[in-house]
């Protein structure tokens, strides 16, 4: 197992109150255990229609990846959400965005969606503004839907960018992810 043998490779530390630098540090038990439990996950494959859930006829989600700064809502949550390169398989039924390039979208997108949805991939104000400028980008002039997936510390300047407030619908994470979100809209 690839797994076990890079953890072959970690040293054990532990920690000396004593203060001596002869004995060499070694880890707990529990700690060399929730290491390698780590471990093994980071390097466990995904085979197609193993850890991936069907949905529809076609659709597979694929699993998070941490290290991608990806955390995945739950099941219910998921059902409204986002896209990464891994669903160009889906070929003309998906647009890469990355928000550092806001308008770096179709032409034919732009202003041609009533009802736009967004998650903004970091809590930060320039990754909001960004978003804000992609939303306005592709919202129709007259009576858009806009719905925004982000965390509760943007409610005000998402509040200020877009008149957009929260909604009784709490988004939650698969994972036990730190920030309260919330779905805010028109």
């Amino acid at each position: 197992m690839q797994g076990e043998e890079q953890l072959k490779t970690i040293p054990q530390y532990t920690y000396n109150e004593r203060g001596d630098d002869d004995d060499p540090p070694t880890l707990s038990s529990h700690t060399l255990a929730a290491l390698k439990e780590f471990v093994e996950e980071q390097n466990r494959t995904v085979a197609p229609n193993d850890e991936e859930e069907e949905v529809g006829e076609k659709v597979c989600l694929v699993a998070e990846d941490w290290r991608l700064s990806q955390f995945w809502y739950d099941p219910l949550t998921a059902d409204c959400s986002a896209r990464d390169k891994r669903f160009e398989q889906y070929g003309s039924n998906f647009t890469f965005y990355d928000y550092n390039r806001p308008d770096d979208l179709p032409c034919e997108f732009k202003h041609g969606f009533q009802i736009v949805v967004a998650d903004a991939p970091y809590l930060s104000k320039e990754c909001l503004e960004k978003v804000v400028q992609t939303v306005k980008f592709l919202a129709t002039r007259e009576k858009p839907y806009l719905l925004l997936l982000t965390g509760e510390v943007q409610m005000d300047r998402a509040a200020e960018l877009l008149g957009l407030h929260p909604c009784g619908f709490r988004p939650q994470h698969s994972s036990k992810l730190g920030n309260e979100f919330r779905l805010l809209t028109n």
